[in-house]
């Protein structure tokens, strides 16, 4: 359950997350990350535990901030979980405006027999691989580097001009998705909670069936770069800490997710078994697109945010990927939407369905948010690591960290080595969050 939970959209960013750290570096951070982001995640889950003389078996984290740091850290923890799940739609708007788009290009293709020859820079062969990135802005977001052959070219500068990744299909998904958000009740979506699990099995095989046809192709060198490689270590890896750190979170509903374990002494054991599947899903999809990534022709800087985007929209495999996440989104993004509903509009009104009208307006804005960075930043790897390293500035590092010193000075507990080694966690949260605008 929270392997599934928190397996989400960061793994299509993984390969280019290690790709902006350098191979080793990355490898490393993934790691570290997991190891750090599994102890504050415990920290979190026994932070209850260390409340004296008070019943906390229903409580939230929310309810713990609440308890430490008054109506500032009850205000305050809404204010970061706003920002992951908010953060996460607008990451779903973007991908479903991507997997929709290439998705009808595929199909009107093949329903119209259009024979297409590709002008940006790849690879030959039945397993092409391609470096979008360098296209022209007009190959991106519309043609996507693809030139038609065909007699009706009318009929296809009109497909064109009505099926555009940035200009139209952000609001053509408006049409779907907007009616299901307004539902009182998403409980019909949480039945397809399996089509993730699917989701992530099958583009694990897909990985695994592109390396075994592409092969490795890697080069090590620790600080410089040449045309086709880049180096071990790289200035930009806080990209990649951004990233892993919204990979990796869960904190703000762990609690929750392991209250229904029938056996409460294991959830530790439960936690670490959970990271441990998480971080090694993530180094397998990470390592093996980024090694099997043709270099050369290609450069390994071709490696785009969403790897889905280096396999051209007419290949079989990454269409069936791209259909199944956009059908997985579909669904859960109301689940997303009932969640931020619950959490806003709970604790300002008191009432998660205070009027069709205050959920429409809470709607409207974060629909509007998300066909906005579609539009104007459809960067996802961008996207994860500004909401990732801003919401686990507070849930990842600072309260946790904050409350177990706090309970730790109560109970007379408090050394000086715990104080030194939780301010440094500390402090690295901040200089994540500080590094992400600097880099």
């Amino acid at each position: 359950m929270i392997w599934n939970t928190m397996m989400g959209t960061s793994i299509l960013s993984m390969p280019w997350g290690i790709k902006q750290a350098g191979f080793t570096t990355g490898v490393c951070l993934i790691l570290l990350m997991g190891s750090l982001t599994l102890y504050c995640c415990y920290r979190v889950v026994k932070s209850r535990t260390m409340i004296p003389l008070i019943d906390t078996s229903n409580w939230e984290f929310p309810d713990v901030c609440k308890y430490y740091f008054g109506s500032f850290g009850q205000w305050s923890s809404l204010l970061f979980s706003m920002v992951s799940l908010v953060g996460a739609m607008v990451i779903y708007w973007v991908l479903m405006s991507n997997f929709l788009f290439n998705t009808g290009k595929f199909i009107y293709n093949y329903v119209h027999d259009i024979n297409i020859t590709d002008l940006v820079p790849g690879t030959n062969g039945s397993n092409r691989v391609i470096c979008p990135g360098t296209a022209n802005e007009d190959q991106q977001g519309n043609k996507s580097g693809l030139f038609p052959f065909v007699s009706n070219t009318t009929g296809f500068e009109l497909f064109e001009e009505w099926w555009s990744k940035s200009r139209t299909v952000p609001f053509y998904l408006i049409v779907v998705v907007l009616p299901l958000l307004n539902l009182k009740s998403p409980s019909f979506f949480a039945k397809f909670n399996i089509l993730g699990t699917v989701s992530v099995v099958y583009l694990v095989f897909l990985v695994t069936l592109k390396a075994a046809h592409l092969g490795f192709h890697l080069e090590f060198n620790w600080f410089t770069a040449d045309q086709f490689f880049v180096p071990e270590f790289r200035i930009q890896f806080p990209q990649l800490t951004g990233v892993l750190t919204l990979a990796f979170f869960i904190h703000n509903c762990v609690i929750t997710l392991l209250k229904n374990n029938k056996n409460q002494e294991n959830n530790v054991r439960d936690l670490s078994i959970a990271y441990f599947l998480v971080g090694l899903t993530y180094l397998y999809v990470g390592l093996l697109i980024f090694a099997a990534f043709p270099s050369p022709p290609l450069s390994k800087e071709c490696i785009e945010q969403n790897f889905l985007d280096n396999f051209p929209s007419n290949d079989i495999m990454s269409f069936v990927a791209r259909l199944f996440l956009l059908f997985q989104m579909i669904t859960v993004y109301p689940l997303l939407g009932y969640l931020a509903r619950v959490q806003l509009l709970g604790h300002v009104f008191g009432n998660v369905y205070p009027s069709i009208f205050h959920v429409l307006v809470l709607n409207v804005a974060i629909v509007g948010l998300g066909v906005t960075m579609a539009i104007f930043y459809p960067n996802i790897g961008g996207i994860i690591r500004y909401s990732g390293a801003t919401c686990g500035l507070a849930f990842v590092f600072v309260y946790p960290s904050l409350i177990y010193m706090i309970s730790l000075h109560q109970s007379g507990q408090l050394t000086w080595s715990m104080l030194i080694v939780h301010i440094f966690i500390i402090i690295l949260g901040l200089a994540n969050l500080i590094a992400q605008f600097l880099l």
